[in-house]
């Protein structure tokens, strides 16, 4: 199991397949948001139904975990190039999910290279 805190704080990629992201770490997820950047008219998607494999399938390896968002395209070109994010409202794996101090977010970045994807801690995903 790979804590997605050490992942972030050691500069850990992730990268994008169309609809498919693989990020270097585990954690036990309790929202999802898909948002574009600087942009006061869209609202960003929030995925809380995580049980619901229409809209995400989410897969663990050893090492990884992979989100499939199954109502989307391409991944890449939708939010790449800096035109948006993903982001997750997460905890360790294990952890005590009703202590406040467990939660974190993470964002998730999309670059214009070679499908990689950045990952940054946050305080708050609503003061992007």
């Amino acid at each position: 199991m790979k804590s997605f805190i050490d992942a972030v704080k050691n500069n850990k990629t992730g990268f994008v397949i169309k609809n498919s992201v693989f990020l270097p770490f585990h954690c036990e997820i309790l929202t999802i948001w898909l948002g574009k950047e600087m942009s006061l008219l869209s609202t960003p998607d929030l995925i809380t139904d995580l049980t619901d494999a229409e809209i995400l399938g989410i897969r663990e390896g050893n090492y990884y975990t992979n989100l499939v968002f199954r109502k989307r395209g391409d991944l890449a070109k939708e939010l790449g190039h800096h035109k948006g994010h993903i982001i997750l409202r997460a905890a360790e794996k294990g952890a005590d999910i009703f202590q406040v101090e467990n939660i974190h977010y993470v964002r998730i970045g999309f670059h214009d290279h070679h499908k990689e994807l950045s990952l940054e801690m946050i305080d708050n995903p609503f003061d992007l």
